[in-house]
């Protein structure tokens, strides 16, 4: 059953989010993107008050820099349309189990991003998650 309301329309944008992000990362990579995204929505602190749909997370300003490159805008394909729907239902996955921010750093990962802790590595990519300070409710989604 899905965490979050998704129309058909929503599962091909996250699809395309999903593949211009982190293609190069794998499935699980891709998973991965889709938990923060998810977590974005259901989370509603920090940077994402008043987010409650895919579109408005997707085009947040400053969110995700592949919405500024034409590889997003192509079509999605049925591959990362089922991983959508997988986020979509709440599948997730350490390290961004509980994330709410990601990052791809030419080296090493910091240990705080936007002073939030780092949770883990997945190849190329950092996830950072809130304290419980910043953001009780990440912890109560599920």
């Amino acid at each position: 059953m899905a965490v979050v309301k998704a129309r058909d329309q929503d599962i091909a944008l996250l699809a395309r989010l999903l593949r211009a992000e982190a293609e190069g990362e794998g499935e699980q990579g891709m998973l991965l993107v889709g938990n923060v995204g998810i977590n974005r929505i259901r989370a509603n602190c920090s940077d994402f008050i008043g987010i409650r749909t895919i579109p408005q997370m997707i085009y947040q300003p400053h969110a995700f820099e592949a919405v500024l490159h034409g590889y997003f805008y192509q079509n999605a394909r049925e591959r990362e349309k089922r991983l959508a729907r997988r986020s979509v239902n709440g599948e997730r996955h350490w390290p961004a189990k509980f994330s709410l921010w990601y990052f791809r750093p030419p080296g090493d990962c910091p240990p705080t991003w936007y002073n939030q802790p780092f949770a883990g590595r997945y190849k190329n990519h950092c996830f950072y998650e809130p304290t419980a300070e910043e953001c009780e409710n990440v912890y109560n989604t599920y």
